[in-house]
């Protein structure tokens, strides 16, 4: 699994040192955690960063599913599952 690289700063440097945050996340692949009066406030990215996070998260939301489907029973024969899917091809 990769961990990234996280930096926590002030909010204040959000309006002083914008362009440092954003190529630290984006050229430094960081994670900037910025705190207002000492706390995690907000969590600063890359965009692509970004995407790939929220597809990895939705691939696993459907992993769960499918292990939830599968353990209550909520399966159909393969044979079914691919006519299925050629009829849906088809449609297109």
């Amino acid at each position: 699994m990769l961990t990234m690289q996280e930096t926590i700063r002030p909010s204040a440097d959000l309006r002083n040192h914008y362009n440092e945050i954003s190529k630290q996340c984006r050229e430094d692949n960081e994670v900037v955690i910025i705190t207002v009066n000492g706390r995690g406030d907000t969590v600063s990215l890359a965009y692509e960063e970004y995407k790939r996070m929220k597809a990895r998260i939705e691939l696993l939301e459907m992993l769960a599913e499918a292990e939830d489907d599968v353990k209550n029973g909520r399966v159909a024969p393969i044979c079914e599952t691919f006519h299925d899917l050629r009829n849906l091809l088809q449609e297109d």
